[in-house]
């Protein structure tokens, strides 16, 4: 199993929304483009695919509020400042990044199997 941690869960959140998005996430396990004969470790190959596949039924399926959804549409699905998305929600653009916050760190705890708590990371020894 692997863990999900706040920074992976942000960086696959655009690809909820845009399909497309996924062609412009870098594969952590391929070489780099300037490389040619570099090599891809066959066990983790596909693994970008899985953790796409995964932050979508996480976005799916995680009890989350509905500012937290909001909050994550507009932060994460149309890439609205802070400021521009409390506006639309009628909060300040602070409660739009504690939503924000929250919101992603209930969708990895609930990815990694575990109950969600403020300020939720995942460690080595629990996963």
């Amino acid at each position: 199993m692997s863990t999900y941690d706040r920074r992976l869960v942000e960086h696959l959140l655009p690809a909820v929304w845009d399909k497309e998005a996924a062609y412009g996430i870098r594969n952590p396990t391929a070489p780099d483009a300037d490389m040619p004969k570099g090599t891809v470790d066959k066990r983790t190959a596909g693994l970008l695919f899985a953790h796409l596949a995964d932050i979508r039924q996480g976005w799916a399926t995680t009890p989350l509020s509905l500012g937290e959804r909001q909050a994550l549409l507009l932060r994460y699905g149309v890439d609205l400042p802070d400021d521009a998305a409390g506006a639309l929600q009628g909060v300040t653009d602070r409660a739009v990044r504690y939503r924000c916050e929250r919101a992603v760190g209930k969708i990895a705890a609930h990815l990694n199997g575990h109950q969600y708590v403020d300020g939720y990371e995942p460690t080595e020894d629990a996963a």
